[in-house]
């Protein structure tokens, strides 16, 4: 029988960030489950929910960290909504507006077909589509 916060620790630990209480919970609430798509406002209520006291910046800080850390990929959406998706394997996103849900497109069914030119000394290091949906009135 594994320890409830082992997964979280485990995870922590891989990308050398210290687990203090408040990143063990977070990392156990995102981790511990399948891929999921989550804001800060969303964890943040999940987590005070649990009992978890944590503050909003320190979630968004903490979402950051993780990112930083390649065990999340920023989505934004718009100018006022980001999610943070716990795959950060090679995929695309579909953007529901009206049930404000993201969506996991893999990245073989989208087919690119150019880019710009890359100036002298850079390179494209990802490509990141997402797709909006909202329901129509036809």
């Amino acid at each position: 029988m594994t320890r409830p916060y082992s997964k979280a620790l485990r995870c922590l630990q891989d990308v050398n960030l210290r687990p203090t209480k408040q990143r063990l919970a977070l990392a156990k609430l995102l981790f511990d489950g399948d891929d999921r798509h989550v804001t800060a406002e969303a964890l943040h209520k999940e987590a005070s929910n649990l009992g978890t006291k944590v503050s909003l910046a320190t979630i968004y800080n903490t979402l950051h960290q993780f990112t930083e850390a390649n065990l999340l990929k920023e989505v934004i959406v718009d100018s006022n909504r980001t999610y943070f998706d716990t795959n950060v394997s090679d995929h695309h996103h579909i953007y529901y507006k009206d049930e404000e849900m993201l969506h996991d497109i893999s990245a073989d069914d989208v087919v690119i077909s150019a880019l710009p030119d890359v100036p002298a000394g850079k390179r494209i290091s990802a490509v990141n589509v997402v797709i909006h949906m909202e329901n129509s009135n036809a």
